[in-house]
């Protein structure tokens, strides 16, 4: 691999669907990583462009709209506010973060349609596509459902399963429907524009498998199994009424393909943040082009996108695409549809202050090489044993020391014992590791070697005890202070890219207005007589009940997931009516009950039948209500079974519940005061 040399880099993260929120899978797969890149190439001084917006044409936005009885515009107008604000918050350091709504854009995407059509780069293919007579519109693959020919999944969409993860043309689908009208669509003919990347197949082969095999496995390996295969010309224009129109007379009705109008974003964006400079950091060959995406846009960013800028001509093409693969929650795969995120805009309100947190645990267990996954007892462990017990631990110790010793001003450095030489030996390298494994985009492992230098801090100031060292040689203590400050200095370089925000906080503490990435495992960053400012904790504990808080909300979710989903069990076969008569359904009054003993499950009732004589039920509902609930309801009961013995009480009976979908159960009351004994019928 030849050793390339650029002046600048533009960095593009993944546009996000504009029809909700963004959650820790969008973060840890793209934005996270991506803003670390970034923030590492500002500190060295690099040109570096960083580009990002909202998709706002993709066609669950419209199916958005329609379900809450708003337009597409108002829906991307709410999310994007939403997602830009979020970003922000989370210090995720855009350079713009636009929209593709924006005349720019507009303008942009038309433009390159345009000069395609005009050179004959694109088709014009006729083909057979689903259309909903009702709604009186050609549908797209998202707006068609019906069962999985895979899975048999019964609400798969039209472009891909997200049971079984398989992707579907329409015309596969078994029993398809319109996801606008209900009703079954028709095969009927439209004519839309192609791109043939099937005519590109030779050249993309050269440019990815020989020309890119530093890419990562991942991207690499998905790329080669689409170029082994044979490539087919893809539509770049779809039947539909939100999105930009298709530039071209006999094309009303027609709207550009939302993955030929969205990468154009990247473009369009760079054009409204430098309008008079923009074309050096698409054009021109000294720039490098980096792409940030999960690996579901693997084939978009690394053949369809190239291959526009290819048949275009004048564009560079994507130097690295650094792709991420997914992060699960909590052993689930995320899913917007079913609600089962981690929600950024929730996080933030739900846990002030605790941006570094996410951003740590995020990346500490980022999807680099395969899916991973992200639970909240993990987030509580990394946070309080590593952000708390190791990094803020030795920052602290450093700091109260000093302030308690030389009310805050850095010690002078004396003669160097052996552990002290070992120490500066043992993170003097930290700069050229950390470099290469954020050149290499292996931010995981990056993280790891910022974190050891706490761990190097930590220990040495344990092993030195300056606490006891102080009641006999106190110029001993000022060399221990001098070496634990310095590396507490490093740490605040370390962790820049990764923890802006405890970063700045730790330099207020130390300080220091700003550092430089160049001076990274220096070991004279604080001169002696450097006053520091007054020491606070750089994290805090994450104690147990915002834990619970978090868990009980995704149960919650799983709850309504279900009960959404919930669907009656099949009817038994009938019965002669002469079988119900031999039931005898009374009513009861409950007057005492109580749990059995060695028996979770089990209830005892003394219950009044009406006979005059108390009856006694067991009832296995224990799990659902307390006794003292119970007493002085009336319920259901079944009066005619044989008796039966339960943990040695003979139960006369069976009280009537009804079993909801998560297998709760509830007793069957009466809505009116009855007499005891009623029956039912």
């Amino acid at each position: 691999m030849e050793d390339k040399h650029f002046k600048r880099t533009t960095v593009t993260a993944a546009l996000p669907y504009a029809n909700g929120g963004v959650h820790i899978g969008h973060l840890a797969g793209v934005y996270v990583p991506a803003d670390i890149y970034v923030r590492y190439l500002r500190l060295k001084k690099q040109d570096v462009r960083f580009i990002c917006g909202s998709d706002e044409h993709g066609v669950p936005i419209t199916i958005r709209a329609k379900k809450e009885g708003i337009t597409p515009q108002q829906v991307v107008d709410r999310y994007h506010a939403m997602i830009k604000k979020s970003f922000a918050d989370l210090g995720i350091s855009f350079d713009i973060y636009s929209r593709t709504t924006s005349d720019t854009h507009s303008k942009v995407a038309s433009d390159f349609f345009k000069k395609l059509y005009e050179e004959g780069k694109l088709i014009e293919k006729t083909s057979m596509q689903y259309y909903d007579e009702e709604a009186h519109q050609f549908l797209a693959d998202r707006y068609i459902t019906g069962e999985c020919p895979h899975c048999h999944n019964p609400k798969a969409y039209g472009d891909q399963c997200e049971k079984c993860g398989s992707d579907l043309d329409p015309t596969e689908l078994i029993n398809p429907k319109s996801a606008i009208s209900g009703s079954q669509p028709v095969l009927k003919e439209t004519k839309n524009w192609y791109l043939p990347l099937n005519e590109y197949q030779d050249w993309l082969k050269q440019w990815i498998l020989e020309g890119h095999k530093e890419w990562r496995p991942n991207v690499y390996g998905q790329c080669k199994s689409w170029l082994d295969l044979d490539l087919q010309p893809r539509a770049m224009t779809r039947d539909l009424d939100w999105g930009i129109p298709v530039p071209v007379d006999g094309a009303e009705g027609k709207v550009l393909y939302v993955w030929f109008d969205a990468p154009i974003g990247y473009i369009s964006n760079t054009q409204e943040l430098m309008p008079e400079d923009w074309e050096k950091w698409w054009k021109d060959p000294e720039t490098r082009l980096v792409h940030f995406i999960g690996k579901d846009n693997i084939v978009f960013h690394c053949i369809v996108f190239p291959t526009m800028l290819k048949a275009h001509g004048g564009y560079i093409l994507p130097d690295n695409v650094p792709a991420n693969e997914f992060l699960n929650l909590e052993n689930d795969k995320i899913s917007t549809s079913r609600n089962w995120a981690v929600w950024l805009h929730e996080y933030l309100e739900e846990l002030p202050g605790k941006q570094d947190v996410l951003r740590y645990v995020l990346t500490a267990n980022a999807p680099e090489t395969k899916d991973n996954n992200f639970t909240w007892k993990d987030f509580q462990e990394r946070n309080n044993s590593e952000l708390v017990g190791i990094y803020g631990n030795f920052v602290n110790r450093a700091l109260q020391l000093t302030k308690k010793y030389w009310n805050g001003v850095v010690p002078a450095c004396g003669e160097l014992q052996d552990i002290d030489k070992q120490t500066i030996e043992e993170f003097k390298d930290v700069k050229a590791n950390v470099e290469h494994l954020l050149d290499n985009f292996k931010f995981r492992d990056a993280l790891k070697e910022a974190m050891n230098l706490a761990r190097i801090g930590n220990k040495y100031i344990a092993d030195c005890e300056p606490w006891k060292v102080a009641k006999t040689d106190m110029k001993r203590v000022e060399t221990i202070l001098n070496i634990s400050l310095q590396l507490v200095a490093n740490l605040a370089i370390a962790f820049e890219p990764f923890l802006p925000f405890s970063s700045a906080k730790l330099r207020k503490m130390i300080n220091i207005e700003q550092f430089d990435w160049n001076q990274l495992g220096s070991t004279d960053l604080l001169e002696a007589g450097h006053q520091l400012a007054e020491p606070e904790l750089l994290f805090e504990k994450i104690e147990d009940d915002v834990i619970e808080f978090q868990l009980k909300k995704l149960e919650e979710t799983k709850k309504a997931n279900e009960a959404a989903n919930y669907k009656a069990k099949e009817i038994k076969p009938n019965i002669p009516f002469e079988d119900f008569e031999k039931l005898d359904i009374r009513v009861g009054f409950i007057k005492a009950c109580e749990k059995v003993k060695k028996a979770d499950k089990l209830l005892k009732f003394t219950i009044d039948d009406g006979s005059g004589q108390d009856r006694t039920i067991v009832s296995g509902i224990a799990k659902f209500y307390k006794p003292e609930d119970l007493v002085g309801k009336r319920v259901c009961f079944i009066a005619n079974l044989a008796p039966r013995k339960l943990k040695g009480i003979e139960s006369q009976g069976m009280i009537l519940s009804a079993e909801d979908f998560d297998g709760s159960l509830s007793v069957i009351t009466t809505s009116a005061d009855v007499k005891p004994g009623s029956q039912v019928c």
